[in-house]
């Protein structure tokens, strides 16, 4: 358990009636694991959720950053577009700011009926952020 570890989540409107209970998931195990949702902040997609990871990590409250989003496989290759470039920004801004970032996006190629099953998983996206957080505080 993480003492006083305080996380924001930032989430996905996009597939809204998944991402809600992602959130719901998310905040309830991330009290199960002693971390303090201090923040959640609602984007249109997961292609915008970097700029709002961006500022959650510059706030000196928050010790790392939660995502969670579902995208779901069109009739384009526009899933996969967009959660490459998401993971890719999530990534380099985890490493500029040095505060872990999860990255609780389901997809791509995923059905609907998959994101439904992968709802659970935004509670790995909060274990792996408070399991980072501890991690890095050793070094």
């Amino acid at each position: 358990m993480v003492e006083n570890m305080k996380i924001g989540i930032v989430v996905s409107e996009f597939n809204f009636d998944i991402t809600m209970m992602m959130l719901e998931r998310a905040k309830e195990h991330a009290t199960f694991l002693g971390a303090n949702v201090e923040k959640v902040v609602n984007v249109p997609g997961v292609f915008d959720m970097p700029l709002a990871v961006k500022k959650l990590l510059e706030k000196k409250g928050i010790d790392g950053v939660v995502t969670l989003g579902a995208v779901i496989e069109g009739e384009t290759e526009h899933d996969e577009i967009v959660i490459q470039h998401a993971a890719r920004k999530i990534t380099d801004l985890a490493l500029e700011y040095s505060k872990p970032v999860s990255l609780g996006i389901t997809g791509p190629g995923m059905s609907r009926l998959q994101a439904e099953e992968r709802i659970e998983r935004a509670k790995n996206a909060v274990e792996s952020v408070v399991k980072m957080h501890r991690r890095m505080k050793e070094l």
